[in-house]
C-alpha cells in the first residue's frame, strides 16, 4: 500500500465551503495521514496538502498538530465506540456478541482501516488532550467489552467479579489481535475474516476443560 504521503496530490481549494464541513474534510484527510504515517511522521503541510487547503487553514482551525490529532482521535473513537454500542443494544448476548462486535468493526474498518491505528500510536504523546482523548475512549471500550464478557460468563452460571475483569483485559487484547491481524492481511474480506473469528472461538469453547494437576 502507498504511504499516505506518496498518495498526495494538490488540489485547489475551494472558497464558500461552510465550516463545519470543512472542517470534516480536514479531520478525514488528517486520519488517513496520521494512521498511516503515525503522529512523529505526519507534518501539518501534508495533511493541508491532502485535504487540498493551505496549512494556516489547518492551525486557523485546530490551532496545533496535537489539536488535529486530538480531534482525529474524537472522530475515530466516536465512530468505533458508537459501533460497538449499537451492537451491545442489541439483542444478542454471549459469544453472538462478541462475534457481531467484531464484524461491525471489520466492516467499518475497511474503508479506513487507518482508524484503528491511530488509538495504538506509540509516537502519539502521552500526556495532555491527546492523552485524555485516548484515555476516555479505552474507558467506554473497555466498559463495553466488561459488560459483553459479564454476561458471556453469567451464562456458564460465573459472577466472580475478578473473572469478569481478568477475561475483560484478556477479551481486550484478543480483540486488538484479530483486528490487527486482519488489518496485516487486507487480501481477506470481513465476511472471510468474520468465518475465520467464528471457526477460532468455536474451535477453543468446544474443547474440554482438562484436569490440571497441582
Amino acid at each position: 500500500m502507498p504511504s499516505a504521503t506518496s498518495a498526495i496530490q494538490s488540489r485547489a481549494g475551494t472558497k464558500g465551503v461552510p465550516r463545519a464541513d470543512r472542517e470534516a474534510q480536514i479531520v478525514r484527510a488528517a486520519c488517513e495521514v496520521f494512521g498511516t504515517e503515525g503522529y512523529a511522521g505526519t507534518s501539518v503541510a501534508v495533511v493541508a496538502a491532502r485535504a487540498g487547503i493551505s496549512k494556516p487553514l489547518v492551525y486557523q482551525y485546530f490551532g496545533s498538530k496535537e489539536g488535529l490529532f486530538s480531534a482525529c482521535l474524537h472522530h475515530g473513537g466516536q465512530l468505533l465506540a458508537d459501533e460497538m454500542e449499537r451492537i451491545a443494544a442489541g439483542d444478542v448476548v454471549g459469544l453472538e456478541r462478541a462475534l457481531r462486535t467484531l464484524d461491525a468493526m471489520f466492516r467499518l474498518l475497511e474503508p479506513q482501516p487507518w482508524l484503528w491505528r491511530l488509538f495504538f500510536d506509540r509516537s502519539a504523546p502521552r500526556e495532555g488532550a491527546i492523552a485524555g482523548e485516548i484515555a476516555g475512549y479505552s474507558a467506554r471500550i473497555t466498559m463495553l467489552a466488561s459488560e459483553g464478557v459479564g454476561e458471556l460468563l453469567h451464562l456458564q452460571g460465573d459472577d466472580d467479579p475478578l473473572d469478569v475483569d481478568a477475561m475483560t483485559r484478556a477479551w481486550m487484547s484478543i480483540f486488538d489481535a484479530l483486528v490487527t491481524w486482519w488489518l496485516d492481511h487486507p487480501e481477506v474480506t470481513p465476511t472471510q475474516m468474520t468465518e475465520r473469528c467464528v471457526r477460532l472461538f468455536t474451535a477453543v469453547m468446544s474443547a474440554d476443560a482438562p484436569e490440571l494437576s497441582a
